[in-house]
């Protein structure tokens, strides 16, 4: 059995083992593999690994030996499903492996536009701090999400556990879901969406994007939303029309943003949101960290090992 991986990068760093995969069969391991090296490299591989790599009809055509796709992600848009299944191809993926670290993501993006943590070291390590006159300052203006209303946008898997947490540091939690509505638990309640964005001082998206919400944070939805409420994005780039979440904030119209993801990955240079006012940009990290990593490479493993046997696990295009 030849397994490829053709970019394995992303997973893996050099800190995990693909050890479990070289009991299966013959492994190839590639950091990184450009669409016009992908069928020299799995000409004849009955399993390829990937994350962002495009599998497209052309590609599975091209590809006589494939058996099985297995993508190392949650998501699985890259890969032309409907063709695959047509050639008898099953395509498998890695759900519920990345909550936790999404949601520690979550708050450290809104406890770093609250408090600065970051902003304020790297001020005291400029000097600032030596030279001052008292014996403390701030940068900016200091909040505490207890009493603050969180507005989740998504309540699946991770939209529930933002939620918990939310609790935990005492804020109130409103959320809005497709067709749902009323009470959830103690201090949870569903809304419609501009009324959401109207109350919550944090708003957080947790959705998956569909054609439906792309776009859904515009300058008409900010319109709605408090002067001083922040938005935090640990979902999809293109949730967001970029340009005009980066005026609103450029022109004070709200207060901050805190973002793992962008509508393009890596981003144009000239991003507007990169220069934007009071914005936290992390790079499409909130779903890497190691234990995250670990869960991933061993459902992973369980979907290959699974596919050599031929038993389906975590199938997508059944």
């Amino acid at each position: 059995m030849k397994i490829v991986v053709l970019d394995g990068y992303c997973l893996n760093h050099g800190d995990l083992s693909w050890d479990a995969f070289r009991k299966l069969g013959k492994v190839t391991i590639y950091d990184r593999t450009p669409k016009d090296k992908v069928v020299e490299r799995a000409f004849d591989a009955d399993i390829i690994l990937i994350n962002k790599a495009v599998i497209d009809k052309n590609l599975i055509d091209a590809l006589p030996s494939l058996k099985h796709i297995a993508v190392m992600a949650t998501g699985y848009n890259v890969v032309d499903c409907d063709y695959a299944r047509k050639k008898g191809i099953d395509v498998s993926n890695v759900p519920s492996y990345g909550t936790e670290s999404v949601v520690q993501t979550v708050f450290s993006l809104i406890l770093e536009l609250y408090i600065g943590s970051g902003e304020h070291n790297a001020s005291v390590k400029s000097g600032q701090w030596s030279a001052c006159k008292d014996f403390c300052y701030y940068k900016r203006t200091l909040n505490e999400i207890a009493g603050k209303t969180l507005g989740i946008i998504g309540y699946g898997r991770i939209g529930k556990r933002v939620a918990q947490v939310a609790l935990a540091f005492g804020a109130k939690v409103i959320a809005y879901n497709v067709d749902e509505q009323g009470k959830v638990s103690e201090g949870e309640h569903f809304v419609a969406l501009d009324t959401l964005l109207r109350q919550a001082d944090i708003i957080s998206l947790n959705c998956p994007l569909t054609a439906e919400n792309k776009g859904m944070i515009n300058a008409r939805t900010i319109s709605l939303a408090k002067k001083d409420a922040i938005i935090i994005n640990t979902a999809r780039g293109p949730l967001i029309c970029e340009q005009d979440l980066a005026d609103a904030l450029n022109s004070g119209r709200i207060r901050g943003a805190g973002l793992d993801v962008l509508s393009q990955e890596p981003p144009a240079p000239d991003n507007p949101l990169l220069t934007a006012r009071n914005t936290i940009i992390t790079p499409h990290i909130a779903w890497a960290t190691q234990e995250a990593r670990i869960r991933l490479m061993d459902i992973l493993a369980a979907n290959v090992a699974g596919a050599i046997k031929g038993e389906k696990l975590n199938i997508v295009n059944k």
